[in-house]
């Protein structure tokens, strides 16, 4: 075993191709036996396991840095840096993240878990070399699926200008987490498919270069008439027009290939794209035939490939998946539209039987929105389905475009509030606050699956911007006989009582039903409320109970800044309500990785710390 023996990256360096390639397989059985019992983000990384073995063979780390594009692939890269025994521990609080990490390792040289960064930062780290008369080499790899983000191209347009060393090397798979689509895929695929001028023009340097006095003559008169040739045998090379030199495609799983083409490319003191061919879930034969499913596992067997817990219950995802197909046949105008996230979002069915009325816009939240409010100008209306933390990126879109005319786009926001081992680039911490500071815009947070149908029943009846968010995981069933008629800006009492009255948004409304048992067998009275709408807010309600209560406490899963809680005091403190008021939120921080359930007992939101947090209170 070559793998056992690797403590440190220079180690790869010295190193015959013959053992890189045996160090590649014992890679893919480790990676697959590891996150079979951890889970996380297997495919991508099986398919980058010759590119990181030829990188970590020419570059001298940390010296030289590595940016991964969103970071799902930096497995392989992880082990090779000292941190196989952290794979024990893969995503679990207070354990190894799944993604880059500064504060985790030297040789994580940023933080990723959204994509389409890279090549800016990697400029941001070129430039700073450049100024500070470093020498070090960087590098920024990123996949055809990451291509599909704006930010991308504005960076490529960026670094011609700049001007400096840099190597981009464009993984492509053909995938992001679906399968990737659009304009840019189809590009892509004429370049697989035609490889002819890179063939001719590397051909034509090796035999001019042996050919002494004209051949140096010869190869730069060529090289002022390339475009002339690039358009002969490829009409168009969209990064060379771009202004930075092109090599490729080729073979990402060819090691000898690999580490020559880096160590030539590495040399050069200019902008550079390297564009190379892999294979997501190359090694394990079910994660190759289904990459999307093995994108992010949970435990796995192995020898068959599928999940080792079964699936109990029904996600908020699912729920809405079905409720988006029933409605596509009452409404012909709704339509939906997701960012190169199909079956995470729930909008796999809804494609499969309206594929007319589906547009997946490639990583592209921004577009996304904007797309969407277009539609709805013309007269549609459209259902944008996106996870929390991606929509943050679609920010000034949902200003300007959507809510500044009002118009009719439902915005599905999946993974709000704490969504676990991915941590806190993937927790839907923020969206409360961002979306309730937008004029215009109604959010709504279902309580359980049953008003997560009602509210997309009520946003479709709406001319205005509606966002209902909901979380991961199972979708409650608990408090079904409780569903009152959705009105807008309306909360629905569940229990009353007369001492403390706890205000819960979403999901956490579970949490609060089970703290007033809680408080219950202390003897204390508890009022529940269903907030349902946290815009507009129920302040007749909530000035009622302010009023009648000691004490009046709010629970929601979002960070506590610019929050539902704040919102209220603002309203008490504005009405000259004299009420204490308790403010139970994620804190003003990121949240690391974990489970929910026990990131919620760490930040004190589960239903036994809330009920010491209210018991303290009232003591005090």
């Amino acid at each position: 075993m070559i793998l056992e023996y690797i403590d440190h990256p220079a180690q790869l360096r010295e190193m015959s191709i013959e053992e890189l390639e045996i160090l590649a397989l014992e890679l893919r059985t480790f990676l697959i036996d590891k996150v079979s019992k951890k889970g996380g983000h297997l495919a991508s990384s099986l398919g980058v396991i010759e590119l990181t073995l030829a990188l970590m063979a020419v570059l001298d780390l940390p010296e030289d840095k590595i940016i991964w594009d969103v970071g799902h692939q930096t497995y392989p890269y992880k082990v090779l840096t000292g941190r196989k025994k952290g794979f024990d521990h893969l995503r679990e609080k207070g354990g190894m993240s799944g993604f880059p990490k500064r504060h985790e390792s030297a040789y994580d040289a940023f933080d990723t878990g959204h994509s389409s960064t890279s090549i800016s930062a990697g400029i941001g780290m070129a430039k700073a070399r450049d100024l500070l008369g470093q020498k070090n080499r960087i590098v920024s790899v990123i996949g055809d699926g990451s291509l599909s983000g704006g930010m991308a191209y504005e960076a490529l347009n960026n670094l011609s200008a700049l001007n400096s060393q840099m190597l981009v090397i464009i993984n492509d798979n053909t995938m992001s987490i679906s399968e990737s689509t659009g304009g840019l895929n189809d590009y892509l695929a004429k370049i697989r498919l035609n490889s002819g001028y890179n063939e001719l023009k590397y051909g034509m340097k090796d035999s001019l270069a042996r050919m002494s006095g004209v051949g140096e003559r010869v190869d730069h008169a060529l090289s002022r008439a390339k475009k002339g040739l690039k358009q002969i045998v490829l009409p168009t090379n969209l990064f060379e027009d771009f202004d930075v030199t092109y090599v490729g495609p080729m073979d990402g799983h060819n090691l000898p290939s690999l580490i020559e083409t880096l160590k030539r490319a590495l040399k050069l003191n200019r902008p550079i794209v390297m564009h190379i061919k892999t294979e997501k879930g190359r090694g394990y034969e079910p994660a190759r035939r289904h990459p999307s499913k093995f994108h992010g596992v949970e435990p796995f067997d192995i020898r068959t490939g599928k999940p080792l817990a079964e699936k109990k219950s029904k996600s908020y995802t699912d729920v809405f998946a079905q409720k988006m197909v029933d409605l596509g046949a009452e409404h012909p105008e709704l339509v939906a539209v997701t960012a190169a996230m199909k079956d995470g979002t729930g909008l796999s069915p809804f494609a499969k039987r309206y594929p007319e009325r589906f547009f997946d816009v490639g990583i592209a939240e921004e577009h996304a929105v904007t797309f969407a409010a277009g539609m709805a100008a013309g007269g549609l209306h459209p259902v944008v389905a996106i996870y929390s933390s991606f929509l943050q990126r679609a920010y000034d879109q949902m200003i300007h475009d959507v809510c500044l005319q009002q118009l009719p786009v439902i915005f599905a926001v999946d993974r709000a509030g704490l969504v676990g081992k991915d941590g806190p680039t993937h927790h839907g911490a923020f969206d409360l606050s961002y979306l309730t500071a937008i004029p215009g815009m109604t959010v709504i947070a279902p309580k359980n699956r049953y008003e997560l149908r009602a509210a997309m029943e009520y946003a479709l009846e709406q001319k205005t911007p509606v966002a209902i968010r909901y979380p991961r995981g199972n979708a409650w069933k608990g408090l079904k006989e409780h569903l009152a008629p959705m009105e807008t800006g309306r909360s629905e009492v569940i229990t009353e009582g007369s001492e403390v009255a706890v205000l819960a948004v979403g999901c956490m409304v579970e949490t609060a039903v089970k703290m007033a048992e809680l408080l219950h067998e202390q003897g204390i009275d508890c009022t529940v409320i269903n907030v349902r709408f946290v815009k507009p807010m129920d302040t007749e309600l909530i000035l009622k109970y302010a009023r009648s209560h000691d004490l009046l406490v709010t629970l929601e899963d979002n960070v506590i800044t610019g929050g539902f809680g704040q919102q209220v005091d603002s309203l008490l403190k504005d009405a000259q309500v004299d009420c204490d008021c308790l403010n139970i939120a994620l804190p003003d921080g990121f949240v690391e990785h974990g489970t929910i359930d026990e990131l919620r007992e760490s930040l004190g939101m589960d239903p036994h710390s809330v009920c010491l947090k209210i018991l303290n209170r009232l003591k005090g």
